[in-house]
Order: structure tokens, then C-alpha cells, then sequence
């Protein structure tokens, strides 16, 4: 069954990574694939399921607000609850910053690429139940780290050694997700996870991929700020095209 497929690959990656540690500039490290497993495990039986997805959409980390919370990629809550009709009872990490606590779906803050990135594929899809029929969107790496101010910290911060083993563990359930998946299209949001699909696609010799990439919806990013959601519907038109997949095309007027 595929979602018993999806659900064994996530528990694997979330096993290999709970055997890294990290030192500076890293003082705390949050893996949402233990302590928010129900609410990953509640997403992946929702809408991992259904056979093959012609899309899959990858992010890079969690977001404090969004993942982190929920378990769920780009996992901002109103969009979860509301939008994906989902509900867990989250945990917590071991050791939790006082600036970054784990408060599951009580958490109060709003999760500004989430909102974004969900808010886009419900203008684009409707329901998401019509969007994860024929997408799945996950994260690169599942770790969230923070310095002991509480500021993030993200991959391409982290020593060469320390990113060499997050790559190892990742790059595998990567390309677990697409042999399950099975998608014509990847789609990277963000220039780091179009890099990550690339070198996957690379050790999948045979397969024939369109790739893509989406503007990143963070707030950090001052063209997100101004072209979202303009912008992302422009280039997913665009990578859809060159699929083949005109039947997923957004409508002309979104």
C-alpha cells in the first residue's frame, strides 16, 4: 500500500536522522518526524495515497511555525486544519529553546510560507483533495536548527561534514519518495530543493523528468514579498507546459 510505503520511508529517515548530532553554531536541533509524527502520519495517510502523483513538490527544512508545529511540509496551521481538514496531538522535542517552543496546533503564530505556498494550490486547485490527487509536496531534510539566540540556521550554515551526513540520509528517502511516487514532474521551491531533485534525478538513470523551480514564499525573500503569488503561477505554468500536463495547467484567469 503506498501510504504504508510513505510511512516506512519517513520513519527510516527520521531513525538515521536521530542518530546525527551537531555542534556550533547549532544548540538545538527539532526533528517533527518523532515528536510530530501523528500529525506527518495523518498527512501521509490523507493524501500520500491514490497511486501515482504526476507532481512532487519539495521544500528544504521546516519552518518554526509551520512543520515544526504541525508535522506536516509547509505545514501552517489554518491550512492545515482548515484547508486539509487535519488534526493531531503533537509532542514535544527533548530540548526546547525558550524562544521556539513546540505547541502543536495551539501554537498561535501563523507559518507565512505555508500560508502562501497552500494558499497558492487552493486558489490554483479548490479543494485539496483535487490538488493532492495528482501532487504530494515533502521536505528535503526534516531537522530544524536553532542557535542559542533562537535564530535559524539553515543547511548551507552548517560545517561540510555535518551536511555530508544529512545529505547521505536524505538523498536516499528522496529518491524512495519518487520511486513510490512515481511523478513525471519535480519541482523544487527553492533554488536548494530544484539542487536536491537534480542530484536525485541523476542516480535515477533511465527516468525521464521535467524539472522546475518556484519562487520560495518566504517572507525573507523581498521578490516573493512583491510577486507572490503572481510570480509561482507564472513559472508552474511554464514547468506544467513542458511536462506535457497541460490538464493540470492553472486556469488562465488565476
Amino acid at each position: 500500500m503506498q501510504t504504508d510505503e510513505l510511512t516506512a520511508a519517513a520513519r527510516e529517515l527520521s531513525r538515521e536522522m536521530e542518530k546525527l548530532s551537531f555542534g556550533p553554531p547549532v544548540a538545538f536541533t527539532y526533528n517533527p518526524l518523532e515528536y510530530a509524527r501523528a500529525g506527518h502520519e495523518a498527512y501521509i495517510r490523507a493524501f500520500g495515497g491514490g497511486g501515482r502523483k504526476e507532481v512532487l513538490y519539495l521544500g528544504m527544512n521546516p519552518g518554526p511555525f509551520g512543520m515544526a508545529q504541525t508535522g506536516v511540509p509547509f505545514g501552517e496551521i489554518a491550512a492545515v486544519t482548515q484547508w486539509m481538514g487535519l488534526m493531531a496531538l503533537i509532542g514535544q522535542p527533548a530540548a526546547m529553546h525558550p524562544k521556539r517552543p513546540i505547541l502543536g496546533f495551539a501554537c498561535p503564530r501563523s507559518e507565512v510560507s505555508g500560508r502562501r505556498l497552500w494558499g497558492l494550490f487552493a486558489k490554483l486547485y479548490g479543494s485539496a483533495e483535487n490538488f493532492f490527487a495528482h501532487a504530494y509536496v515533502a521536505n528535503y531534510c526534516p531537522l530544524i536548527w536553532m542557535s542559542e539566540t533562537g535564530s535559524n540556521i539553515t543547511p548551507a550554515q552548517l560545517p561540510r561534514e555535518q551536511v555530508e551526513q544529512i545529505d547521505a540520509a536524505c538523498q536516499r528517502h528522496l529518491v524512495r519518495l519518487i520511486e513510490i511516487l512515481q511523478p513525471r514532474c519535480l519541482i523544487g521551491i527553492g533554488a536548494y530543493a530544484l539542487k536536491q531533485l537534480e542530484t536525485a534525478a541523476a542516480s535515477l538513470p533511465g527516468r525521464d523528468f521535467t524539472l522546475g523551480t518556484l519562487l520560495h514564499p518566504s517572507p525573507a525573500s523581498p521578490v516573493a514579498n512583491k510577486l507572490w503569488p503572481q510570480r509561482p503561477i507564472e513559472q508552474l505554468r511554464d514547468i506544467l507546459t513542458r511536462a506535457g500536463l497541460s490538464e493540470l495547467l492553472p486556469p488562465a484567469e488565476a
